[in-house]
């Protein structure tokens, strides 16, 4: 019997054909599929990593930047009375430090260098007190004003600003002089309450009566918050900017860039002996004893509050992170900690006259 190969019939094998093409493309289509879905995971997974390894180098810099807030603590007590300078080891211009994947940088700056914004929640004067009607804080905030404003403000406009934050501050709902509260700001688009409590971020100023994009852009790099109560200024930290602002008696104007630049030379060598010391300079001694005790009472040599701004650039990407740091008792605290992916906010200029 002799064996005849199956042909099967041409309708039959035009079938199969069709079916083994489907098959493929959906089989094509499925790893088209598949590998766009492994292509975004892989994306997410590879930012998620680089986001945690970023986090770890900056959490590693906030590290350094307590390291380095001891080991200046430990060296004033070894060498009391001990101040808190802009020769000190912590206030040392960075470099970036070279990483595998990138670079890291840090920089410390001492808050108590710039003028603290909740100092103006104190009130005018009582109407039947002698005297200026407006509070050191006030003079000095608005001393601030016509230093950063060009052509200056006006300094009956800049008290009205001062005395509206120092409204916002407060604790009650009664509206001061040039002040403003609940049916002030209700009726803004869109309507808020006042604060009546602390700044808790230099960004609130925004918010206030009176503080235009142009003002708060122009203040930001010499005020602050920190400390939420109390606080003061120091003198071997200060900007030439906030020098301006020192003045002993009732004038609001500020002091001459010249001027504050010459108190700031005087620094460059070595620290002020004391506050004093500091007030004994001819632009202060011809005041009268009360005017230079009220000045005093604003100043200091020694800081706690220090803002830590660290960059981390890993595979590409740059990571920020901002810490308010408390040093007290040898204990270094993280007040607050922001991390953003953002353009930084200006930052206070270090106007350093020893580096010309």
């Amino acid at each position: 019997m002799s064996s005849r190969r199956f042909n099967p019939p041409a309708r039959q094998r035009g079938a199969a054909l069709v079916l083994a093409l489907l098959i493929f493309a959906i089989s094509a289509a499925l790893i088209v599929a598949m590998r766009v879905d492994f292509g975004r995971v892989y994306q997410q997974a590879s930012g998620l990593f680089i986001a945690e390894q970023s986090r770890a180098y900056l959490r590693g810099a906030e590290g350094l930047a307590t390291l380095a807030l001891l080991v200046d603590y430990d060296a004033d007590k070894k060498d009391p009375p001990g101040k808190d300078t802009l020769q000190d080891f912590w206030a040392q211009e960075a470099t970036p430090y070279a990483l595998d994947e990138g670079w890291l940088y840090g920089h410390l700056e001492d808050l108590q260098g710039r003028f603290n914004l909740n100092l103006l929640v104190e009130a005018d004067p009582a109407p039947e007190a002698e005297g200026p009607r407006f509070t050191p804080a006030q003079a000095q905030f608005v001393r601030l004003i016509l230093a950063v404003t060009d052509p200056p403000m006006s300094e009956s406009e800049a008290l009205s600003i001062a005395r509206a934050v120092g409204d916002w501050v407060d604790a009650d709902s009664n509206p001061r002089m040039d002040g403003a509260e609940d049916d002030f700001y209700l009726n803004r688009e869109p309507a808020y309450r006042a604060g009546n409590r602390p700044l808790q971020e230099v960004s609130e100023l925004r918010a206030i009566k009176g503080v235009s994009a142009e003002l708060y852009a122009a203040l930001e790099p010499w005020v602050t918050v920190w400390p939420l109560e109390g606080g003061k200024l120091n003198i071997e930290t200060a900007p030439v900017t906030v020098l301006r602002t020192l003045r002993a008696g009732d004038t609001l104007q500020p002091l001459s860039h010249d001027e504050a630049l010459g108190l700031a030379r005087q620094r460059c060598e070595q620290a002020f002996e004391s506050v004093d010391a500091f007030l004994q300079d001819t632009l202060f001694a011809d005041a009268e004893q009360a005017a230079r005790d009220t000045l005093k009472s604003l100043l200091t040599q020694k800081s706690e509050y220090f803002l830590l701004e660290a960059e981390a650039e890993v595979a590409g990407r740059q990571r920020r992170l901002y810490s308010v740091l408390q040093r007290k008792n040898r204990q270094v605290s993280v007040l607050e900690r922001t991390t953003d992916e953002r353009v930084m906010p200006q930052q206070m200029k270090r106007e350093d006259p020893c580096e010309s």
